[in-house]
């Protein structure tokens, strides 16, 4: 697959790598919105959320464990943080590959965008 993230993924693509598994590779967001911003992707490909099934429930849940263990590593677990998931192009997603930003490390306004 064409995929950007595959690409990252299968290291095609250079990136900043924070974390992997069998299942998620994570990295550094090469245009960061706050002072931590990471994003974390599940190896096999899923072009958003609405392509998700009972089968991608266990990768879903993982991701969300480790995104919590990344803001303890990242020092932004107990000031707070931010997962955010875009879905579709009014959601504001960019590349077809769902994925969930990690962002902290200063105050977050709401509402976004």
């Amino acid at each position: 697959m064409d995929c950007l993230f595959c690409r990252i993924v299968r290291g095609e693509i250079p990136s900043t790598k924070v974390y992997e598994d069998d299942d998620l590779y994570a990295f550094r967001d090469i245009d960061p919105k706050a002072p931590t911003h990471i994003l974390l992707v599940p190896k096999v490909h899923h072009s958003s959320v609405n392509a998700l099934d009972e089968s991608s429930a266990a990768v879903v849940a993982k991701a969300y464990v480790v995104l919590k263990q990344l803001a303890e590593a990242e020092g932004i677990a107990q000031s707070g943080y931010r997962i955010v998931v875009n879905t579709g192009k009014d959601g504001g997603q960019s590349v077809d590959h769902l994925h969930f930003h990690l962002l902290g490390g200063r105050s977050l306004s709401w509402p976004p965008g």
